[in-house]
């Protein structure tokens, strides 16, 4: 299934949840710290840029947002909130599109490089977030690190999380290093109706993302286990990396 199929209407209408889940503040609110001071006074540029969930409270800090967003529902659903003149977007493909101007700050949040299902367009996309950036600039990434070692020896699924009403499991073809993340959501009374979303990533890991990044002529500059800044460890879950390009001469 392509990216822009999987994130159609019912997607795109179900995606915010105020308040709740990843637009939580403790969440959100970190978030969107670090990258004001990441962005050091400059505009920034998020690729997949969805509903702005992130772009709305940046830009409302002071940092000019642009944003590249391939699916044209969740595009839908950020123009109810900001027109195209506070938050200019450009409909296409994060590892190709071209956004006019240069950025002192590229963004991805939450795991989305991942949608990019090759490494070649993983690569690319390393490689656009180079041509956006002005000399100086940062690259940041947050994604979480694959946890294979969880994988039952001979099984290829691993449930996540499971609460009241909703199940996570991911199933793994290490092969190709792919993972399809399944999203079970039912009735927690006992009825019969439920509801799947699934959507297919490549899984990278940190040392892979950094080699991507030096092919694109930059460097890694600093990588936390949170937006807070939490060390980074062999246990840690997930990460936030930032690249950097070479400063002017």
């Amino acid at each position: 299934m392509l990216q822009n199929e999987i994130w159609d209407d019912h997607a795109a209408l179900s995606y915010d949840t105020p308040g709740a889940g990843m637009f939580a503040p403790t969440v959100l609110g970190p978030t969107v710290d670090r990258l004001v001071e990441l962005a050091e006074g400059g505009r920034a540029l998020e690729f997949a840029i969805g509903t702005g969930r992130v772009a709305l409270p940046l830009a409302a800090r002071g940092v000019p947002v642009s944003g590249i967003e391939l699916s044209r529902p969740m595009l839908d659903r950020l123009r109810t909130k900001a027109d195209e003149a506070t938050i200019p977007v450009v409909v296409g493909d994060m590892a190709t599109a071209r956004v006019p101007g240069s950025f002192q700050l590229v963004y991805l949040v939450y795991n989305t490089i991942s949608n990019l299902l090759t490494q070649v367009e993983q690569v690319a996309c390393f490689r656009n977030a180079a041509r956006h950036l002005a000399p100086g600039g940062r690259f940041v990434v947050e994604l979480w690190v694959p946890e294979l070692r969880k994988l039952p020896p001979g099984q290829q699924a691993m449930v996540w999380e499971s609460a009241t009403g909703y199940i996570g499991l991911d199933t793994y073809d290490v092969l190709r290093q792919q993972v399809v993340s399944h999203h079970f959501r039912f009735d927690a009374e006992g009825g019969r109706d439920a509801q799947v979303f699934r959507s297919p990533h490549r899984y990278i890991w940190p040392a892979e993302l950094d080699l991507m990044a030096e092919l694109a002529g930059m460097t890694l500059e600093s990588r936390h286990a949170d937006w807070v800044g939490g060390e980074f460890t062999a246990e840690s879950r997930s990460h936030v990396s930032a690249y950097r390009t070479a400063d002017p001469l």
